[in-house]
């Protein structure tokens, strides 16, 4: 079994037939899709042919007209099944940043290679930010990455509108990741015109992984992953790690831990 995250953000005129399509596509497969007219936001595991005959739907079916050509399907190893099972969802967004009216088809910050992004995190005038949840965060993450102290995306906006005005004055720039890049193509979208340069890591963590055979150099700990494996290692290896150890000791954090422990009954 073989798992791929990918995403699009694309204007969709007609969404509902786009969900109906994916829905056909994905018979043999298990996971998630969210679909908006803003565009695809997906994670998908089956048999490698599965995957493959999937991506390459995607990229050429008819109905598609082309517009998920060129999306970049990021693929990692399983060896506990990752979904019970597989749904595609018609939403109003395919990720939810908490702020109306994002544009992130016409915008968005400049995208980082993995190769550059070395280099960049490592200047005095760049803020890291980890664009992620704090049990994500604590989890593992790049050197010197400041911890916004969030538990749901929809807060990020408020530690960056709290923290822009400092950085405006430092003449600082921002450079912020997440785990498949799509949390920050939203939130540097809504950030254009904040009058600060925001930087993105092309693909997230899971893209700098792959690309980057010595990734530990700049990589503390794990990486977080929304499914049955839990986390992965710098080479996409699923570790040891349980639900407990991401979510235990937090009271807060204890319905993530439940929820957890019943998505790994279902795939039982």
């Amino acid at each position: 079994m073989i798992h791929t995250a990918f995403y699009k953000f694309v204007r969709l005129d007609d969404a509902d037939a786009v969900t109906t399509r994916l829905r056909e596509l994905t018979q043999s497969l298990f996971g998630s899709i969210l679909v908006a007219e803003e565009g695809i936001n997906g994670v998908l595991a089956g048999n490698p042919a599965a995957v493959a005959a999937f991506e390459q739907a995607l990229r050429e079916d008819a109905l598609f007209a082309g517009r998920f050509a060129d999306v970049h399907f990021k693929h990692s190893a399983c060896d506990t099944p990752p979904f019970a099972r597989m749904k595609v969802h018609r939403k109003s967004e395919i990720v939810f940043l908490g702020v109306d009216d994002v544009d992130a088809v016409a915008k968005k910050g400049i995208d980082v290679p993995p190769a550059e992004w070395r280099e960049l995190i490592a200047q005095d005038d760049v803020v890291v930010i980890d664009n992620r949840n704090s049990f994500e965060y604590r989890l593992g993450k790049f050197h010197n990455a400041i911890d916004p102290g969030v538990d749901n995306f929809r807060d990020f906006p408020r530690f960056i509108e709290d923290n822009v005005p400092l950085w405006k004055r430092e003449g600082k720039r921002v450079a912020m990741y997440c785990t498949g890049g799509i949390r920050c193509e939203k939130t540097s979208a809504w950030m254009h015109d904040l009058g600060v340069p925001v930087y993105q890591l092309e693909g997230g963590i899971l893209n700098y992984f792959e690309k980057m055979p010595d990734a530990e150099r700049d990589w503390e700990g794990e990486c977080f992953v929304f499914d049955n494996r839990i986390a992965l290692d710098t080479h996409l290896q699923e570790t040891p790690t349980t639900p407990e150890d991401v979510y235990g000791g937090e009271p807060a954090w204890e319905w993530r831990l439940q929820r957890a422990r019943r998505l790994e009954e279902d795939s039982e």
